[in-house]
């Protein structure tokens, strides 16, 4: 996600943070999240959708995942998106640690245009697949 500023050079993203949250926040966002675009598979009609889309303080959307040459992958990464009481929530209960990356972002594109791919890779945070389960993605995978 770092390249979406820019690796931290973009004018008014100059900035990278690495924001830490409980995992019962995270949960809590997913639970009360919407799709941020209808769905046939997930709502019933658009009415419904766009209601729920109203009410709801987390959207979600799934975005394309790219390696570090920005080349697609074979499977996307969820977006949240929060507002009104999960931005709250995120800001005054969740939030367990903010860390500025915005050096490292910058080593690792420095990397990535030196074609050091290896050595930006091992700079990268580990990923692994969040152990959401189906009660907490039943209605979000769309």
């Amino acid at each position: 996600m770092m390249y979406r500023c820019g690796w931290g050079t973009k004018e008014d993203q100059e900035t990278v943070l690495a924001v830490e949250i409980t995992r019962a926040g995270f949960d809590w966002a997913l639970r009360h999240a919407c799709l941020s675009h209808y769905d046939s598979d997930v709502h019933p009609d658009q009415a419904t959708w766009k209601r729920e889309l109203k009410r709801a303080p987390a959207r979600v959307q799934w975005d394309p995942e790219r390696d570090l040459r920005l080349n697609p992958l074979p499977y996307r990464s969820l977006q949240l998106g929060l507002s009104g009481e999960a931005s709250r929530r995120y800001a005054d209960e969740w939030t367990v640690s903010i860390t500025d990356v915005t050096e490292k972002a910058r080593r690792i594109h420095a990397l990535v245009r030196d074609g050091e791919l290896e050595a930006a890779d091992r700079l990268l945070p580990e990923e692994r697949p969040y152990p959401a389960g189906e009660e907490l993605l039943g209605q979000l995978a769309g």
